[in-house]
């Protein structure tokens, strides 16, 4: 045999291994093309080495999100709401046909008109294939958005869509004044932003929590959602928001235990105001603070 005919019979036999695997069962019916949309002002994918807020209303998202309740919803009032999504095209999207990103498959982060009541939930599957059940209790009146953050098993890379749905009820007006610092639960929360926070700059962000008082004890931070932090931004228009995770990844290596320090990077892409959620675990309990942050042009 020559090494020419040796060469060409390995070729072919990587190449067929890799038709056979590409044609492999994955679990899904659906393929990447379901997931694209063409011409401007579609929906491009998350880069995690690059986390940016994204213009989720402005774009065009290759999944449709559509809601239906059981009741009209009411404020302070458990409601079961049924979220179906959908691509373009119609197809379902169900359990298989999403990736498991940070413990879970679907992500819903739900936000009031005054962005003061923010929710992270994660739905169960319906009966119907594309349906996602969640139950929420609305602490305020007005349009809630609901926006859905999932990965895809065909593209395993992260997406997102979004639906409203309304409380009845009047809109309370909220002074909205900037704050680095908070108190909830008993410790103290702060978020140390650049002397220069501008927009279309990657903005380094830290993210501290000691006990309150002069005595100060360990803070008993546990990891929530495979991150022993996470923080969401949105803007006050909610055009948006941003999924931001810490740059300590290793759950194995704790941060200090008298003043955990988490370090985060976002990109913000304009000016304006915008309110920063943290979100943590501290001894099974969890914790959502809210900072009000300026980005500058």
């Amino acid at each position: 045999m020559t090494p020419r005919t040796q060469i060409f019979l390995i070729t072919a036999v990587a190449l067929a291994l890799y038709v056979f695997v590409r044609l492999l069962p994955t679990g899904t019916n659906l393929n990447h093309m379901d997931f694209r949309v063409e011409g401007k002002g579609a929906l491009e994918f998350c880069d995690p080495a690059n986390p940016q807020f994204i213009p989720v209303i402005a774009a065009r998202s290759p999944v449709v999100a559509t809601l239906s309740v059981d009741r009209e919803p009411a404020r302070d009032q458990p409601v079961q709401f049924t979220l179906r999504l959908a691509t373009a095209s119609g197809k379902p999207v169900a359990p298989e046909d999403l990736l498991v990103a940070h413990t879970r498959k679907l992500h819903l982060l739900i936000v009031d008109p005054t962005l003061n009541d923010y929710q992270h939930l994660h739905p169960e599957p319906g009966r119907r294939p594309g349906d996602w059940v969640f139950t929420l209790t609305p602490n305020r009146s007005g349009l809630y958005r609901v926006f859905a953050d999932f990965t895809p098993a065909a593209t395993q890379r992260g997406l997102y869509t979004s639906a409203d749905f309304t409380v009845p009820g009047s809109v309370a007006r909220v002074v909205r004044e900037t704050n680095t610092t908070a108190q909830a639960m008993g410790f103290n929360f702060e978020l140390v932003t650049p002397p220069s926070f501008q927009a279309g700059k990657v903005a380094d962000l830290k993210f501290r929590i000691e006990t309150q008082g002069r005595e100060k004890k360990p803070v008993p931070l546990q990891p929530v959602m495979g991150a022993f932090a996470h923080l969401v931004a949105f803007d006050e228009a909610r055009s948006g928001f941003a999924h931001l995770h810490p740059n300590e990844t290793d759950l194995s290596q704790m941060p200090d235990a008298l003043r955990p320090e988490l370090n985060f990077k976002v990109t913000i892409p304009a000016p304006g105001r915008y309110v920063i959620w943290a979100q943590v675990n501290l001894a099974g309990r969890e914790a959502f603070v809210p900072f009000w942050v300026d980005v500058t042009p």
